[in-house]
Order: structure tokens, then sequence, then C-alpha cells
């Protein structure tokens, strides 16, 4: 389906993009520590909302 050289491609590009947000990430650390201080209940509360929903779906449902 794709030759020999769009895989080496495709792999190389992934191993760099991967390598590069890593890095980006390492540079900005201390400033994601700041800036989205708090974020993580943010994500549970809507997690909890999703899970909320998906129950009562399943309740009305049946």
């Amino acid at each position: 389906m794709f030759t020999t050289g769009q895989l080496v491609f495709a792999i190389l590009f992934f191993v760099a993009f991967v390598g590069i947000m890593i890095y980006s990430y390492r540079g900005d650390k201390k400033l994601h520590k700041k800036q989205y201080k708090g974020s993580l209940w943010i994500l549970i509360g809507f997690i909890a909302f999703i899970l909320f929903l998906l129950a009562l779906k399943t309740y009305l449902k049946n």
C-alpha cells in the first residue's frame, strides 16, 4: 500500500515531530505550571459531567 520511501519518511517525520514537541514542552514547563494551575480540577469536572450524562442516558433508555 505504501512504498518504502513513504514509510521511512513517515517514521522519520513522526520521530522528529515527537522530539520537537518534547523539547518545546520542556522549555515551557515552568510557564505551564503557573498559567494552568488548577486546570486538573476542570478536566475532572468535564469527565464527571460526561459520565453523568452517559449514566443518565443509560438509565432513561431502560
